[in-house]
């Protein structure tokens, strides 16, 4: 391999020095012949991370569906004909329960979503006794409930919790694209509030729908240029949902959504990389491309939402015959 195609990014890597990314230099990496982006990415996955284990997820959505935000990729919006009901925040001890049984099923961190444009006052009594009530079970928590000022951020960063999830979808090029109730600033200023409370970021973007390259680039250039890049970076394959308007998208080329993977380990090499929506409709050996690639991370469980996902015999058979093992959760 030319090494002036990837300046640094196994030696930033090794010794811990983060870079500035430019676009030309991702697409570089990004368009290597396959075998030498595999090989680069799997090169910088070892240098930070146990080649042969994964952690497991578990999500649950405590409040489903009336949302009033317009993504074009979900379900949960009231602006499409999904067909889903709304439902109201789930009970404190039912998550609870869930979480528990996510746990004792191998799951180490535990993800609660919620389909709102932001948290009301009246529901953070629960959503705070919902951390502190998984994160008594020795889990880690995380959570995705729109955006959130810096308050909320704090007060959540008190009750425990270890991670919020908020996605950027896209690039900013892109982006006003599939979503017009919530500007890409917005996203940008609720990361900047749960990285000022202290909380791990988890954020990453949709890949499928309708995007070109670039824009995929883009997205993960704009990541790993953030102050701190996240620490969870989940990569979803669009999932088309029946009334949304990506429900006929097209699907992405599979080698194209693998290339996506490795960049992202490159770019942000100690990051967790989630192989996250969309697995349903990979190949057993598209996802294993994705693991070798540099994806450390899955979604257990049957559901992710209110999307579908492998059933945890199939995952747990996948896993066994690649030889790779969930990392254990820790001691309490």
């Amino acid at each position: 391999m030319n090494s002036e195609l990837y300046p640094n990014a196994a030696a930033s890597s090794a010794d811990g020095v983060s870079q500035q990314w430019t676009r030309e230099a991702a697409e570089a990496i990004h368009d290597l012949p396959f075998n030498d982006l595999l090989f680069l990415a799997q090169t910088i996955h070892r240098q930070n991370f146990d080649r042969n284990q994964v952690q497991l997820s578990r999500l649950l959505s405590i409040k489903t569906g009336g949302c009033p935000e317009d993504c074009g990729y979900c379900s949960q919006s009231a602006q499409h004909q999904s067909g889903l009901e709304a439902s109201k925040l789930l009970d404190v001890q039912r998550v609870i329960a869930e979480a528990r049984k996510a746990r004792n099923a191998g799951a180490t961190r535990y993800c609660m979503g919620a389909a709102w444009r932001s948290p009301k006052a009246r529901d953070m009594g629960a959503v705070v006794a919902m951390v502190e009530g998984v994160k008594a079970l020795g889990m880690e928590t995380c959570m995705t409930l729109g955006m959130l000022d810096l308050d909320q951020a704090h007060r959540l960063k008190e009750a425990g919790l270890d991670y919020y999830n908020h996605n950027v979808d896209t690039s900013e090029r892109y982006y006003k694209e599939i979503i017009s109730t919530r500007t890409f600033a917005d996203r940008l200023e609720t990361l900047a509030n749960v990285r000022e409370a202290g909380i791990n970021v988890c954020c990453g973007g949709i890949v499928g729908m309708g995007e070109e390259k670039a824009d995929r680039i883009d997205m993960l250039v704009m990541l790993a240029n953030l102050p701190e890049p996240p620490e969870s970076v989940p990569i979803n394959m669009l999932i088309p949902m029946p009334g949304t308007p990506l429900a006929e998208a097209p699907p992405i080329e599979p080698i194209e959504f693998v290339r996506i993977i490795a960049l992202a380990r490159v770019l942000m090499p100690k990051s967790d990389v989630r192989l996250s929506a969309g697995r349903t409709a990979m190949s057993d050996e598209m996802q294993a491309l994705c693991f070798f690639a540099g994806a450390n991370s899955i979604f257990v469980g049957d559901t992710l939402l209110t999307a579908g996902n492998p059933e945890e015999c199939k995952d747990s058979a996948l896993l066994r015959r690649l030889g790779i093992k969930p990392i254990a959760r820790k001691a309490l």
